[in-house]
């Protein structure tokens, strides 16, 4: 794990059961934010890790707070590439 802790967030799937995804970064993508969750969390003894890919929007009821809004199939496709890429290539400029 790296030396700042994750924020892991609890979220309903789609059969009603609370999942606990990490946040693993934010991102913009023409021009809206989005982020991107795995579902390497310790509790959830996962041998393969998901990834999901959700639009940030502000929470109308409570200010400073971010609400995470599921995106269509075929957007979806086109963030996870972009998001690969993106992260990719600031981990090249890293090392």
């Amino acid at each position: 794990m790296s030396e700042f802790e994750k924020d892991i967030v609890e979220m309903e799937g789609e059969d009603g059961a609370v999942l606990k995804l990490c946040v693993e970064r934010y991102f913009y993508y023409n021009g809206d934010e989005y982020v991107l969750l795995s579902d390497d969390v310790e509790e959830n003894n996962v041998e393969e890790v998901s990834h999901y890919v959700m639009k940030v929007v502000p929470d109308e009821e409570e200010e400073g707070m971010e609400d995470f809004v599921p995106v269509d199939d075929d957007l979806m496709d086109k963030l996870v590439d972009a998001a690969m890429t993106t992260f990719a290539d600031e981990d090249e400029d890293e090392e």
